[in-house]
């Protein structure tokens, strides 16, 4: 099986070679309202991000109503809910996809989603998603993703949670069934997130095993983890959205805010900037800098065969003069001429 350097999603190409593509995503923070659902693709696309994601599906088809113990959330930020009442309310329902599909196609930014079941991914096909992405929990649901996969889009997969095994084992059954190439995030599967379980080194370790862009998605507080993951390698940066968090909903404590948004595509893109070549040479722009290293200057009026010493020369800035390093060979020779205060030294007025 043969494995991509690279994808590429509504033109953009993603890989090593280019900046970080930026995922906006939605979630459910719309908190039941298409006005603000459309006010949020407006909001994300002023952020300057390259893609706003969404998810696809309703209670009925990613879980049941049941009232069974484990079908409720027992500790963290959605303690004491039912699965079922947790995804009635977070769910972006069906009817509404087209008018938030166009309303990003207006505003040009790209657009997809996660799709939790066959009904959702043929509803996205037929929006023409251009990407699909599996989130972490579905990350072992290989037949999900064979089907979305067999629509020949590139497919982005959370890998929280997954073992070594079961992220070859989801990348592989997505490019045999016709994936136009597989992003892998590394991802930490709670919400939200610290920071000392973030390892994003992870990214760096995955790109070696897998052969295939690594990126991460992010659920700590802050910009901090995305921009490291930036500069371990990561391609792809996902991140949760709202208009405001004190405006609740179920994803709101661990999303970012339209400036703080701003500031992650910002960062993260500046991050992969400077991550340049290694290398040892002057820059073009350090030129115009060379003129204030250190360097031997006459400090003191000396005679014609007057011994150069630390009394009347001193490494000094600009640098005009013979480099510091020089100074030893200098010190105790006369001077070939009248020296004064000021002149760089040359060694041409060195007996």
């Amino acid at each position: 099986m043969s494995y991509a350097p690279e994808i590429e999603i509504a033109g953009r190409k993603i890989g090593p070679g280019h900046e970080p593509y930026v995922i906006c995503e939605l979630s459910g923070n719309h908190n039941g309202s298409l006005d603000r659902a459309l006010l949020m693709v407006d909001a994300a696309a002023d952020t300057g991000c390259d893609a706003i994601k969404i998810q696809t599906y309703t209670a009925d088809t990613i879980t049941m109503d049941v009232d069974r113990p484990e079908f409720h959330i027992h500790g963290g930020l959605w303690d004491g809910r039912s699965l079922y009442e947790l995804y009635q309310e977070a769910h972006t329902p069906f009817e509404w996809h087209e008018a938030i599909f166009e309303r990003a196609h207006q505003r040009g930014v790209t657009i997809f989603s996660s799709p939790f079941d066959e009904t959702a991914v043929d509803l996205l096909a037929d929006l023409g998603a251009p990407a699909y992405k599996i989130a972490s929990f579905e990350a072992v649901d290989l037949p999900l993703i064979r089907y979305a996969a067999a629509k020949g889009k590139p497919l982005i997969i959370s890998t929280g949670m997954a073992n070594q095994a079961e992220m070859a084992a989801a990348r592989d059954t997505a490019l045999a069934a016709g994936a136009q190439g597989v992003v892998l995030l590394h991802c930490v599967s709670s919400y939200p997130a610290t920071f000392e379980d973030a390892n994003v080194r992870t990214v760096t370790d995955m790109a070696a095993r897998f052969e295939s862009p690594i990126g991460l998605s992010d659920h700590t507080p802050g910009t901090a983890a995305s921009v490291a993951a930036v500069a371990m390698g990561a391609c792809v940066i996902e991140k949760h959205f709202t208009l405001a968090r004190a405006d609740g909903g179920p994803d709101a404590a661990f999303s970012l805010e339209p400036a703080e948004f701003t500031a992650l595509v910002r960062d993260c893109k500046d991050a992969w900037k400077s991550l340049g070549r290694a290398h040892y040479d002057t820059l073009g722009s350090e030129r115009g800098s060379l003129l204030f290293r250190r360097s031997l200057y006459v400090t003191a009026d000396v005679k014609a065969g007057e011994a150069l010493s630390r009394a009347n020369v001193r490494s000094i800035r600009p640098g005009n003069g013979l480099a510091p390093a020089h100074l030893d060979e200098v010190l105790g020779k006369p001077a070939r001429r009248d020296l004064a205060r000021g002149e760089p030294l040359a060694w041409d007025m060195v007996g």
